[in-house]
């Protein structure tokens, strides 16, 4: 069968030409080089390096729910009279006789009120919830056996004098330690690195690397991007909330960005730039009841509905006088909201569209679980990156020569050397289309297993050579057959091995360890199952 026809070719032909439309190599008239579709870390680069504690605590909470109704409702109602408590319902009796909307403003339960005596009905967990959430001003969930998890820096003492209030207290476990842990879960972990990546790609980052460590420490590696700019990104987005104006300048929560669904585009509406959004069920009712017990659909101007990110105010507009009347008659209706639909405008011109742009990623993006710190931080200069870059390859060039001389001096014959050479190439070649069309960045230890891989490949390519070469001459068809399927199981056999002992680093490490597992694995497989193959059978026919 002639070498066009044979099926291995044609497959490693597939794969250079697969490889070469990914790489997609081509000379820069303009900067006077090359260029290419290879993405680069940081090491070849350039760039900077954060690593960020995810701020938040878990710990475990004992206190009476009647406790917390009984100071939150006194604190707007007055002295009260806690006539029956249990952990789902709460009766209480006040001085004077209440209005229904009036208890339901406090927002503890589902109420029925008599006059002056008021029936809630409660959930222990959430009354808790809500409470420490108000207390701690942060999100606070319940995770199961009373134990919190707080998404935001607080310490045992901010915890404990919240508790106090109440007559709670941080729990114990058996040895009598409080259980109190600075930590986040692995829930929160996890949705943070998939919103923070998500507003990085927002920002034109794309395949930025987010690499966990503990369960609240996260490397963030962000190629060609200089510190200041790198802190701004990052460090940047934290908490998004947005709260009501009730009295005066003072500003009460209403839900947090998680709540946000879907984002439009910027785009100028009846003169001015702004940002559409759509708030789920809880979100949406949270807002239509906020604007109304606050009296916002009623007075627009005093009752502004403020967005923050990390406590910074970033807008801030009295409701649309027919957006105020739609909530109101909800309201009245009692009516649920499966979700809503609200417009942010940022005013005109060049001013504008910026905020609506910043507005933008911010909704688009929502708001991270919990605030980050960066705790850590380091950059590697361009020009620094730049050399690296130019001394790997130079120091693959190096190899390739060296292993060249050394297969010369074995063989003494170019038709041995030239296509063990250029197979060892094309293997390259391969490697970096492969990183090429899956986005996948090259550091300096994924260049170490590139080169790893060279050698490897070459041992391999000896051993077919050798088993090929029968005492010095090509065998018989029948002899080479069985020579060249003992070299290939010698060789399936050490790839194997080479896999097996990468695969610890590709599942247990992180950052380096991790990339220069994948290349070596990826180097390996495509040598013996594309490159190899196809070297065994053109040496068989230059040496004949």
């Amino acid at each position: 069968m002639k070498l066009h026809k044979d099926f291995r070719v044609i497959v490693f032909i597939a794969a250079m030409l697969i490889s070469l439309i990914a790489i997609h190599p081509a000379y820069n008239s303009h900067d006077g080089g090359f260029s290419s579709d290879l993405q680069y870390g940081l090491d070849l680069e350039g760039g900077t390096s954060l690593q960020l504690k995810l701020e938040g605590a878990i710990a475990g909470v004992e206190v009476d729910p009647a406790q917390i109704i009984e100071k939150k409702y006194s604190d707007v109602f007055g002295d009260l009279e806690i006539i029956e408590a249990s952990d789902d319902e709460i009766i209480f009796r006040t001085t004077e006789p209440l209005e229904k909307d009036d208890v339901d403003a406090v927002g503890y339960g589902n109420v029925y009120v008599d006059g002056s005596e008021v029936t809630l009905t409660i959930n222990k967990e959430s009354v808790i919830e809500k409470y420490l959430s108000e207390q701690l001003e942060c999100e606070v969930l319940y995770l199961g056996s009373d134990m919190y998890e707080i998404r935001s820096a607080v310490s045992k003492n901010d915890l404990s004098d919240a508790l106090s209030n109440v007559s709670g207290s941080i729990t114990t476990d058996a040895r009598g330690n409080l259980e109190f842990t600075e930590t986040v879960t692995k829930d929160t972990q996890e949705d943070t690195e998939k919103i923070l990546s998500e507003k990085l790609n927002i920002w034109g980052l794309k395949d930025v690397p987010i690499t966990p460590v503990e369960e609240n420490i996260l490397l963030v590696d962000l190629a060609g991007v200089d510190l200041d700019t790198a802190m701004e990104i990052v460090a940047t987005p934290g908490k998004f909330e947005i709260r009501i104006q009730t009295v005066e300048n003072a500003t009460e929560h209403v839900l947090w960005g998680e709540q946000i669904n879907a984002v439009d585009m910027p785009r100028v509406r009846d003169g001015a730039w702004g940002v559409g959004f759509t708030v789920g069920g809880v979100g949406a009712n949270a807002i239509r009841d906020a604007a109304v017990e606050s009296g916002a659909v009623s007075n627009l101007a005093a009752h502004e509905l403020v967005m923050l990110l990390n406590d910074e105010v970033i807008f801030s507009a009295p409701l649309a006088p027919e957006l105020a009347e739609n909530l109101q008659e909800l309201y009245d209706k009692d009516q649920n909201v499966p979700s809503y639909s609200f417009v942010a405008t940022t005013g005109t011109g060049d001013a504008g569209r910026e905020n609506v742009e910043q507005l933008y990623i911010h909704l688009r993006a929502g708001a991270l679980p919990v605030e980050v710190d960066v705790i850590g931080s380091w950059q590697v200069p361009a020009a620094l990156g730049d050399q690296f870059r130019k001394q790997t390859i130079l120091a693959g060039i190096l190899a390739l020569l060296m292993v060249a001389f050394v297969i010369f001096r074995r063989y003494h014959q170019k038709n041995i050397l030239i296509p063990m050479v250029a197979t060892s190439v094309s293997e390259v070649f391969m490697i970096l289309g492969f990183a090429s069309l899956i986005g996948w960045q090259l550091d300096l230890p994924a260049i170490a297993g590139i080169i790893a891989v060279i050698g490897t490949g070459i041992d391999h390519l000896v051993i077919i050579t050798d088993e090929v070469l029968y005492e010095g001459r090509m065998p018989s068809r029948k002899v080479y057959l069985s020579r060249i399927a003992r070299a290939f199981a010698i060789i399936f056999a050490a790839a194997a091995t080479t896999i097996i002992a990468m695969s610890p680093l590709l599942f247990m490490g992180f950052g380096a360890l991790k990339g220069f597992a994948i290349t070596t694995i990826v180097g390996v497989l495509i040598g013996v199952l594309i490159a190899r193959p196809v070297y065994g059978r053109v040496i068989r026919e230059l040496l004949e």
